[in-house]
């Protein structure tokens, strides 16, 4: 849990500076450039937590459908460089979020990619629905 909170604090961390150097830059070129780093030190820290890249050659052998987290990641990181200026990270952030827990629900609900099926309760619902609802108040300014 204190990962997940860490890696949301990141997260908006993170949109004020891709939204800044996509500024600077270019979005684009700061997706280039963020992937290039974020590649850099992903193959660092499995280096450094295994001894060994193994696990990249093995993870070329995989389907290819669960490439997809690679190609999602870049999505997410130009959608963030992109919108931040215009929007704030506020309200970036409200929408990631918002999107977030809406595809995550109906993935637990229906098991999706071979997660145990968590049946959907109306706490979520009611959950999805403040959240959506502070994700559009956010949009203000």
């Amino acid at each position: 849990m204190t990962l997940s909170l860490a890696a949301g604090a990141g997260a908006s961390v993170q949109a004020a500076i891709l939204g800044r150097l996509g500024d600077r830059v270019g979005a684009i070129e700061a997706l280039g450039f963020s992937t290039l780093v974020a590649a850099g030190t992903g193959v660092l820290v499995l280096f450094v937590a295994r001894r060994s890249l193994h696990g990249i050659s093995a993870s070329f052998q995989q389907p290819l459908w669960l490439w997809l987290g690679g190609v999602l990641s870049a999505f997410i990181v130009l959608s963030v460089t992109v919108a931040t200026p215009r929007i704030g990270v506020t309200a970036v952030i409200s929408l990631l979020i918002a999107g977030q827990l809406v595809v995550a629900t109906v993935i637990d609900r229906f098991g999706w990619f071979g997660f145990e099926r968590i049946p959907l309760h109306w706490t979520r619902v009611l959950g999805i629905v403040l959240l959506a609802g502070g994700a559009a108040l956010s949009l203000r300014r």
